[in-house]
């Protein structure tokens, strides 16, 4: 990238790398520190410890997916996938915080939701061909 290239060209450049990037970081978070992770698995699914490596595995496997040219429209609907598949974990979180007192929990828990959306899009857009 160059410094006379326009902003939108520079951006369209950059998202696969900070897509990829940012799933890369959190699946590595899912298996150095998984008990925020853990915690926010909706009660009624099974083997919360289990789910939260799956889920990091499959964030590590996107991020490759995406950071490949060949695989990145594959790995990049994979992720928008993904962030749908992840979402009720959101809405445990924001269900937990709503018994909680912690203002700064709640604005958090709170933010995720609507966060997961530009996420999907995101992902969404780095799927579509570039010309």
């Amino acid at each position: 990238m160059n410094e006379h290239e326009p902003m939108a060209s520079r951006w369209k450049k950059a998202s696969p790398v900070l897509l990829a990037g940012g799933l890369a970081t959190i699946g590595v978070l899912h298996f150095v520190a998984p008990k925020p992770f853990t915690r926010i698995v909706p009660r009624a699914l099974p083997n919360p410890e289990a789910l939260v490596a799956i889920s990091g595995a499959a964030e590590l496997a996107c991020a490759a997916l995406v950071a490949i040219p060949r695989t990145r429209r594959f790995g990049a609907l994979a992720s928008a996938a993904l962030f749908v598949g992840v979402y009720p974990a959101n809405v445990q979180m924001a269900v937990d915080a709503s018994r909680t007192s912690n203002a700064t929990y709640k604005a958090i828990a709170y933010g995720r939701l609507p966060m997961q959306f530009p996420l999907i899009a995101w992902a969404l857009s780095v799927a579509r061909p570039r010309e």
